[in-house]
């Protein structure tokens, strides 16, 4: 750390005293390092804090929160930063990425997770002794902070919610306590961290539920889309009725014709089919022959080990800006699919991808994690083409977009709220039922009255 450190307004012998304190790096605004350590998934949220603490440890975590409440300062923490709530400005960040231990209790079914840990390493380590980590559709996103929104598994209508088998939490909390957390001893802010996006408290470490799977039946299959509105409606028709062993999701992609693009769906509007089915293989395949949505232009199904899930969606796992919506409803009818597919039509700004995911089976279920709107029978997402950077007219179109599905919406879920500028309390409000909006106020009062932590998603 440089010795210039008055510019940031904060005290060089307190910056010192800090950094001498931590075993991670601590680094101010303009030290050789700085911007590396807050760089986040998410590249459209940049941060800019005054100070930053590379955590190596939960104390180092412990230590950022309560220098930032001695100081007066916010308080935000970041693991792999997919999913930032708005700008850590002039604040305090801590990272977690050095934080990626992970262990497994086979006995117990449960993996103890740190901060900054993925979802694939969680995979890897319970796939050792025939576990399945209920993790999303990507590998490279950090899990902690995927159950802090409350986790909608790849899974989930096998299994349910992922943050409803969290087992216990540690947590540094605004007071400067590291504390552990479990749903028997602390039910009311258990459930506001597991949902409440990380406005409560640092979260360190989570204790979290296994399932027994070694392997699924899955892949994914890009098919013409030429009419998406027609492709979306076949894809909703073929669900109706599916058993929960039928994991399941299709996005409508305006695939650009450019190098490395596959000659079978360069230049053309495809739909990308995702399926993780449970039971038998043969009786997946049987089940997937039957959508009739349009001739199949490439990819495939095949029996898998569950720690390979990541190849269902096959994200892309560098750093990238976008901006995006969605909406959970109770069904899908015929204005609600006009609505996605005029989304992905071509218009201003750059293409548009328009997503829908079977929900219901065991997502209906009843749980702790504050997920909201556990009756929604799907859940759509539309955003702009990842890339360098996010054209305005084209995120204007998504908000559009967002805008037409209210007459079905029932809100919106907060593993996926948008983050900067659009995480307003309003449409933060919309992922929470009455009940929970107003536990996560009283929570707020009680555990963070000087909002330390105010760079999440807020719901007033």
């Amino acid at each position: 750390m440089s010795e210039a450190t008055t510019t940031t307004g904060i005290p060089a012998g307190d910056a010192r005293a800090l950094a001498a304190a931590a075993r991670g790096p601590v680094l101010l605004a303009g030290d050789a390092g700085f911007d590396a350590e807050c760089a986040n998934f998410q590249t459209s949220v940049p941060h800019r804090p005054r100070l930053v603490v590379g955590a190596a440890c939960e104390d180092d975590v412990r230590l950022g929160v309560a220098f930032a409440a001695e100081h007066g300062m916010k308080a935000a923490v970041q693991g792999t930063g997919h999913g930032p709530g708005v700008p850590a400005d002039g604040g305090l960040l801590i990272t977690t990425r050095r934080m990626a231990e992970v262990s497994i209790d086979p006995h117990r079914r449960t993996a103890r997770i740190q901060a900054g840990a993925p979802w694939g390493a969680v995979a890897r380590a319970a796939a050792e002794h025939g576990l399945a980590a209920l993790s999303g559709s990507a590998p490279h996103v950090g899990a902690v902070g995927y159950l802090l929104g409350g986790g909608l598994p790849l899974l989930g209508r096998t299994f349910g919610w992922a943050a409803d088998r969290v087992r216990s939490v540690r947590a540094a909390t605004a007071d400067g306590r590291l504390r552990t957390l479990t749903p028997e001893d602390e039910p009311g802010l258990v459930r506001g961290l597991l949902g409440g996006r990380g406005g409560l408290a640092a979260v360190t470490e989570v204790e979290t539920g296994l399932v027994e799977l070694e392997r699924i039946f899955g892949g994914g299959l890009y098919l013409d889309a030429t009419d998406p509105a027609a492709a979306f409606g076949a894809y909703v028709a073929w669900t109706r009725g599916l058993s929960a062993e039928m994991n399941s999701s299709a996005a409508v992609i305006p695939v650009p014709d450019a190098p490395g693009v596959p000659e079978a769906i360069a230049g053309r509007t495809v739909m990308h089919v995702r399926i993780a089915y449970t039971g038998r293989a043969a009786r997946g395949r049987e089940l997937v022959e039957r959508l009739d949505a349009g001739p199949v232009l490439t990819g495939g199904l095949r029996e898998m080990p569950a720690s390979e899930s990541g190849s269902v969606h096959a994200e892309p796992d560098t750093p990238v800006a976008w901006s995006g919506d969605t909406a959970v409803v109770r069904d899908l009818p015929g204005g609600a699919l006009g609505v996605l597919g005029g989304a992905v039509e071509p218009g201003p700004g750059g293409p548009v991808i328009a997503e829908v995911r079977h929900m219901g089976g065991a997502l209906a279920g009843e749980g702790q994690a504050m997920v909201g709107h556990r009756e929604a029978a799907y859940f759509a997402n539309v955003l702009t083409m990842p890339g360098e950077k996010v054209d305005p007219q084209a995120a204007r179109r998504v908000r559009e977009a967002a805008d037409g599905l209210r007459p079905w919406s029932l809100g919106r879920l907060p593993t996926f709220l948008p983050s900067g500028e659009s995480s307003t309390p309003e449409v933060v409000r919309s992922a929470y039922t009455e009940e929970d909006a107003a536990l996560l106020r009283h929570l707020k009062a009680e555990h963070d009255p000087a909002d330390v932590f105010a760079f999440g998603h807020r719901v007033d």
